[in-house]
């Protein structure tokens, strides 16, 4: 299996992009993911996943778990180490979706 960070060269560049805003089916706000240290390899996870439609949905969910490689295990392990992991549990857990809207630099 790769690792995260072996994953993260393959995934496509998120230089431009400031943050996520990810918004409920009511169009409620649901969270942010700034692009900063931390948070980054989020940003390109999620970003990776719900281009071009920015819809993050069960699928995409499981996908985003997959490449998130040992730290979804370490999420299971150790809920609420990684919120941006937790996040995807409770969608699929939820059968929920949400969109994700990206705020450029």
């Amino acid at each position: 299996m790769p690792r995260f960070a072996d994953t993260l060269r393959t995934l496509p560049s998120v230089e431009h992009i400031a943050r996520l805003e990810l918004s409920d089916a009511d169009g409620q706000p649901a969270g942010i993911i700034e692009n900063r240290p931390g948070s980054a390899g989020s940003v390109a996870v999620y970003h990776a996943v719900t281009y071009p439609d920015g819809c993050l949905d069960r699928r995409a969910a499981e996908q985003a778990l997959t490449l998130y490689a040992e730290h979804t295990a370490d999420a299971r392990a150790h809920p609420g180490k990684h919120p941006n992991i937790d996040r995807l549990f409770a969608l699929i857990d939820g059968d929920q979706r949400l969109q994700v809207g990206i705020v450029l630099r």
